[in-house]
């Protein structure tokens, strides 16, 4: 009998140290399911700040842009007929 009642004792406690690692494996899978789902949503908020970047540098980088600011902030002007000189290269 007490061969029976050591294996009914050993199988109680590897069934509760089963239940426990049960619990703590569900915990800790909704723990970093949690974590993911805000990491997730991080990297869409930054994926939408990047494509409005994008757009912003776009815009800023057009040639009608450059050409306004050069003008307005640095009194930058086209040069005329009488400035250019065309220079062409024989191989």
């Amino acid at each position: 009998m007490s061969f029976y009642r050591l294996s009914l004792v050993v199988l109680i406690f590897f069934l509760m140290l089963t239940a426990l690692a049960l619990v703590y494996v569900k915990h800790k899978s909704r723990s970093l399911f949690s974590e993911l789902e805000t990491l997730q949503a991080t990297q869409h908020r930054l994926d939408e700040n990047w494509g409005r970047l994008m757009l912003e540098q776009s815009v800023l980088l057009s040639h009608d842009m450059i050409e306004k600011v050069a003008s307005r902030k640095l009194g930058m002007r086209r040069p005329g007929p009488e400035r250019t000189m065309i220079i062409k290269l024989e191989p």
